[in-house]
Parts: structure tokens; C-alpha cells; sequence
């Protein structure tokens, strides 16, 4: 081996550890608010928290910003949503990200759709992907509704005529409440969506009743507004802007 392919091997060797280090700093933070959590002496709900208001300073390196936006969007880890559009019949979605995707012989789009197919290989939620969504190589979503009915957070949709001064007054019943949403204008810049993020998941039951009521003290504040504020709320939006479909997805 040459002086320049060893350097290159030492070089590819170092990299693999600093991301091994990376991903074992990031699964040990997870455990121990875990930990935190399980020794916790009350039975209070989990609290709701500020993005980056509560962290320890604003992310600069690509790896803190990829590892604070996974602490945020939260959802399934093995498979994620990415954007399509059909510039000509003016259609755009999102449908699962797949290994097999148009490979011939192997993937019958349309005929069999996603959640139907016997040859899914769902790509799981790396670093990668959300790096390459952050750079704008691709649109990535999440499927944020877990196992076990319980999400993250929970997200609305305001894009009504009147939606500035809706997702304004959303902002106000918040704050009554000790509650910082997190608030980003849409896709089409005729819209906003307003997050809230959960310390812990919670049961997205609850986390839609809790939508629903700020809702409620939404429109008591918005009395000029039509008193529909918002068209929808739901614990399986994300702001990789991409809404979570109810697919039948294979499990292995």
C-alpha cells in the first residue's frame, strides 16, 4: 500500500470514529433524559418546550444542526416521507422513500401502491437524509404517530383568508397559557404553521385535545376572524412540511 492510500485509509478510519463518538454521545443523551424522566417524582404532564430557546446555544457545525432538528421532529425511524411533484399535471404529494423505488421488475407504481407493496425497502431516518434535506437536495417528511399512538408534537395548519391574523392571535392563547409556539410561514407563503414540541411523547389523543382547546381559546380572541381559524390540527404534520398519510406499511 502506498504512503498516499494509507494516509487515505487512516483518514476514512479517523471519520468513522468521530461519527461512531457522534451517534454514541447522541443515544447516551437520550438516555439519560430517560433516566430523568423514570426518576421524576411526579406525575405531572410532560411540559412543552421552546426550540433552541432551551439548549445551550444556537447550533453552528452541520452536526448540531442536524442533531437539534432530530431532537425536535421526532417520529418513526424507519421510513420517512419524501416530496414528489408532477410539474406538468400540476400534482405534488409525498410518498414513502424506497430503495426499490421505479427499480424494474421490482416496484409496480401505480398499479400497487406504497403501503401495499410486497417488495418495500423503506429508507430509516439517518443523519444523511436530513442532511441532504437541510441542503435542499430533497423534501423529507416524517411519520411522526409512533408505535404505541404517542407523538412528539403536535402541529396547525392555518391557511384561511385571515390567516395572519389567526396564527397571531393562536400565538396570544398560547402565551396565556405559558405556552412558545414555534411558528413558520408555508410552503405557498399564504399560511403559517404553528408547533409545538413535547419534553417527552405523549399519547396524541391528548396531544389533539390540547390543540383543540387552544383552538377554543383562539377563536375567543379572534372575534373579528370567520371563527374557523384554522382548517387543521394534528399531531402528524412536520416542518420537513410534509403531512403524515395513513399507510399500511409493512413491518418486518
Amino acid at each position: 500500500m502506498s504512503t498516499e492510500d494509507d494516509l487515505a485509509a487512516k483518514i476514512e478510519k479517523a471519520e468513522a470514529e468521530l461519527a461512531a463518538l457522534g451517534q454514541a454521545r447522541e443515544r447516551a443523551v437520550e438516555r439519560l433524559a430517560a433516566l430523568r424522566a423514570a426518576g421524576s417524582a411526579t406525575n405531572a404532564p410532560p411540559q412543552l418546550r421552546l426550540p433552541i430557546a432551551n439548549g445551550p446555544s444556537v447550533p453552528r457545525t452541520s452536526a448540531e444542526k442536524i442533531r437539534l432538528f432530530r431532537s425536535l421532529f421526532r417520529g418513526r425511524t424507519d421510513v420517512f416521507p419524501k416530496r414528489w411533484e408532477n410539474v406538468k399535471q400540476e400534482r405534488s404529494g409525498y410518498a414513502p422513500a424506497c430503495a426499490n423505488e421505479w427499480v424494474r421488475g421490482v416496484c409496480e407504481k401505480p398499479k400497487i401502491r406504497c403501503g401495499e407493496c410486497p417488495n418495500q425497502a423503506f429508507i430509516p431516518v439517518e443523519d444523511g437524509v436530513i442532511a441532504d434535506h437541510l441542503s435542499g437536495k430533497y423534501t423529507a417528511g416524517v411519520y411522526p404517530l409512533l408505535d404505541d399512538d404517542s407523538c412528539w408534537f403536535v402541529a396547525l395548519d392555518f391557511d384561511e383568508a385571515a390567516w395572519m391574523d389567526d396564527v397571531a392571535a393562536f400565538v396570544e392563547a398560547c402565551r396565556t397559557h405559558a405556552l412558545s409556539p414555534a411558528v413558520e410561514r408555508s410552503r405557498s407563503g399564504n399560511g403559517a404553521h404553528a408547533w409545538l414540541f413535547f419534553t417527552t411523547p405523549v399519547p396524541a389523543r391528548d396531544a389533539r385535545d390540547m390543540a383543540s382547546f387552544l383552538l377554543t381559546e383562539t377563536m375567543r380572541l379572534d372575534v373579528e376572524g370567520d371563527g374557523d381559524p384554522v382548517r387543521r390540527s394534528y399531531p402528524a404534520f412536520a416542518s420537513w412540511k410534509a403531512r403524515a398519510p395513513h399507510l399500511r406499511l409493512r413491518r418486518s
